[in-house]
């Protein structure tokens, strides 16, 4: 497979792009992306048979039900995030090695309804705390580790609805590449 296809399959909505100026339009569609995905990404692979949850989505990839496993793992670690942004002066975040978590054998095995179900759980709690932000308290920040690189609270819910839609396109183009679904 070309690197320009491969590519393709690993970013099928491009990278994340922070906006140069983060406005409120930004800030209300992210979180409306983030309350909307739960339900979008049940309703796609509420049908999918244990062979086609074990299909990666790229060559290399993960498995269909090792992305719903991650993502609400990564998006529970992002609201913890969050808080610690809130409660703490530009706090030190903890990474974690997400493929490791993926090579688990829980996000190998597991039904994929739990994760549904935690990421319903995670994404209401998160869109409720976001909801309630100010504006102020959008450029709050955090550092990560890796990197030392500072991001605000507000490019945070950009980086996260793009990251729930990334996936949400890896599963749903695998799909329609497979003839799967209506």
């Amino acid at each position: 497979m070309d690197d320009n296809k491969l590519e393709q399959l690993r970013y099928p909505i491009g990278k994340f792009q922070v906006p140069v100026t983060i406005t409120d339009a930004h800030i209300s569609e992210w979180i409306a992306v983030l309350e909307a995905l739960p339900s979008e990404l049940q309703a796609l692979v509420k049908d999918l048979t244990d062979v086609q949850l074990e299909t990666p989505y790229r060559p290399g990839g993960w498995t269909v039900r090792q992305l719903v496993h991650h993502i609400p793992d990564s998006h529970h670690n992002s609201y913890i995030r969050f808080k610690w942004a809130m409660t703490e002066e530009t706090p030190l975040i903890k990474a974690y090695d997400e493929n490791a978590w993926s090579n688990l054998f829980d996000a190998k095995t597991a039904p994929i309804q739990m994760s549904l179900d935690h990421l319903s759980a995670v994404h209401a709690k998160l869109v409720y705390f976001l909801k309630g932000l100010s504006r102020k308290d959008l450029k709050r920040s955090f550092m990560h580790p890796e990197g030392e690189v500072i991001t605000s609270l507000e490019e945070n819910i950009g980086r996260y609805a793009w990251h729930g839609s990334h996936h949400y396109a890896h599963i749903e183009n695998l799909l329609k590449r497979e003839g799967w679904g209506s």
